[in-house]
């Protein structure tokens, strides 16, 4: 069984993932991305009704976690849910 004395770096990394999901905007984000399918940042605006920069900081907060990926397809990115521990934590939430 792993625990935090004999794997700290799991324990870490688990956290990072739980904090990178801790924003409504990125959670949002995630569960979209899972029910709805691949998605670009323009997509994202209209669903999310924010402004296209603060979809793409958010967008960015999620790939560095690496909870997301993108695909580049011409001139746009097309992001997709990378994490299969993130999927898990999504269908346990909703």
């Amino acid at each position: 069984m792993e625990t935090y004395h004999n794997n700290p770096d799991l324990f870490v990394e688990k956290a990072e993932i739980l904090k990178a999901l801790s924003h409504p905007a990125r959670l949002c984000i995630v569960k979209g991305l899972l029910e709805r399918g691949n998605s670009n940042v323009t997509n994202m605006c209209h669903c999310l009704n924010l402004p296209q920069s603060t979809i793409s900081q958010h967008v960015s907060k999620l790939k560095s976690a690496g909870i997301i990926k993108g695909t580049r397809n011409g001139l746009e990115i097309i992001y997709s849910v990378y994490n299969k521990d993130v999927k898990k934590i999504i269908e346990a939430l909703f």
